[in-house]
């Protein structure tokens, strides 16, 4: 988590810490927060060919890989295998990857919907803690880009 804490210190942005019981899932995030799903952000760390890349969605989305793909431009993207992440981001625990890929060198894609709320609340690295911020100013200078990523969980 330090890493992030770093960032986002450097780059002058305001956040809140939010502790709270260890979750592994944005669902169960919000759950053990007591705030509503797309209020915090589902950061999902993709294999892609040449590493890795990072897409950021509400939590009540759901990826649509098709999008994810013309997205990154990789036909063979695929979700990074918990293998794959315990190897390349140790100091990051399993399903609290935070929302800046910068902070680990690789490409970041957010959905717009991601800017529909003020504040956002992310996982920043750990399972028991996560942050909270206004949307524009955790992605300030942040090099995003902002793309269509996800649909609606009931929207097939």
């Amino acid at each position: 988590m330090s890493i992030v804490l770093d960032q986002l210190r450097n780059r002058g942005i305001r956040f809140e810490r939010m502790p709270h019981a260890k979750t592994f899932t944005s669902l169960e995030e919000a759950e053990a927060l007591g705030v509503r799903a797309d209020d915090v952000l589902k950061t999902v760390v993709l294999d892609v060919s040449d590493g890795h890349a990072v897409v950021v969605v509400p939590g009540d989305r759901r990826l649509d890989m098709a999008l994810v793909e013309k997205a990154v431009g990789d036909r063979k993207t695929h979700l990074a295998t918990e293998e794959e992440l315990r190897r390349d981001f140790p100091d990051v625990e399993l399903g609290a990857f935070p929302p800046l890929g910068s902070a680990y060198g690789i490409p970041t894609y957010v959905d717009p919907e991601v800017f529909a709320h003020e504040t956002v609340i992310f996982a920043a690295g750990s399972e028991s803690e996560s942050l909270k911020a206004r949307s524009t100013e955790l992605f300030r200078n942040e090099p995003v880009v902002v793309t269509p990523l996800a649909r609606e969980n009931g929207d097939w």
